[in-house]
């Protein structure tokens, strides 16, 4: 059965397992959202890490047939793809001295655990978008990849740099709209960049469909006819924004993605999602090593039509004036 971060949160009997796991859930809603799936389970002589699954990429239609006629011949089509599960985390070093430090929230070792913590989150976000197998063998493919060529990749006809006037609006929206119905349900959520995020604010609130309310951690939720929508803001170590906007010809995307094990999920082992060790400052030795470690851990598309990418001009391309 498919758990998400809440689940483990309530198998865990350790605070501070208890604690980490809450600080992704409030920090990421991807991660907070995405179910995961115990399926691979290394038990056994040649065992591995690997999970295999089969991708239903185009859809079939139907027809009416006439009288002493076949039908005229079409197959689904489907691809089997995998992926290797591989644990995502950090550890630091930190002196005995330092250590405990000050009050315990905010001592050596509770910085060092929440910048590690902000990290993986970003990472994982980085992956969830822009991850390549090819660039980065340890890690997974991530949804720009999975919807590249695909029925539900979508460029904007209309610009999204400059919108005064009450048709251009309509148009901008209809397109949207559009893309979104390309998908095969609901997204759980579309992704963007800050400025595709801003352009699609102003669109909604003018068209009525903007509102915005408090999650469970008191987090204010923007949404889209109800879609949340979320910057996944920097790439980890870094200022640069996971979805970015392209300076040269001034365009962004905006991702949407449907959640569900027929659709884009996480697989793991059974067992603890998330682990977190403490520096042993109880035995000897002057420096001490904690660690953060999510997973093993791999995310999965099923099906492509449960993601799209809408690629829209959301500033006056560089050189053509302002």
């Amino acid at each position: 059965m498919a758990i998400t971060l809440a689940d483990a949160a309530k198998n865990t009997t350790d605070d501070v397992d208890l604690t980490v796991i809450d600080e992704f859930r409030k920090s990421s809603a991807i991660l907070d959202a995405l179910s995961f799936d115990p399926a691979v389970s290394p038990v056994g002589g040649g065992a591995t890490l690997t999970y295999s699954y089969t991708r239903h990429i185009t859809e079939r239609g139907a027809d009416f047939r006439a009288y002493n006629t076949e039908y005229s011949k079409a197959e689904a089509k489907r691809e089997r793809y995998s992926v290797d599960l591989t644990p995502l985390g950090g550890a630091f070093e930190v002196d005995r001295v330092l250590g405990n430090l000050g009050p315990s929230a905010t001592n050596e070792v509770s910085y060092q655990i929440s910048q590690l913590i902000k990290a993986t989150r970003a990472k994982f976000s980085d992956s969830f978008i822009n991850g390549d197998q090819a660039v980065e063998a340890n890690g997974f493919d991530g949804l720009d990849k999975a919807v590249t060529g695909t029925v539900t990749e979508r460029t904007a006809a209309t610009s999204w740099a400059d919108l005064a006037s009450e048709d251009a609006r309509h148009d901008a929206l209809d397109e949207l709209d559009e893309w979104i119905d390309t998908l095969d349900g609901l997204p759980t959520m579309i992704l963007g960049s800050d400025k595709g995020i801003a352009r699609l604010r102003s669109l909604a609130r003018r068209a009525g469909y903007y509102d915005r309310s408090p999650n469970a951690f008191g987090v204010e939720v923007e949404r889209y006819r109800g879609i949340p929508l979320v910057n996944p803001q920097e790439k980890a170590g870094s200022a640069e924004p996971i979805i970015g906007t392209d300076a040269t010809s001034g365009t962004t995307s905006l991702y949407a993605v449907r959640f569900g094990l027929d659709g884009v999920h996480a697989v793991s082992t059974p067992g603890e999602l998330v682990k977190t060790w403490l520096p042993d400052f109880a035995s000897a030795g002057a420096v001490k090593t904690g660690e953060v470690e999510m997973g093993p851990v791999a995310v999965v598309v099923k099906r492509t039509r449960s993601v799209g990418a809408f690629r829209v001009t959301v500033q006056t391309p560089a050189g053509t004036g302002s």
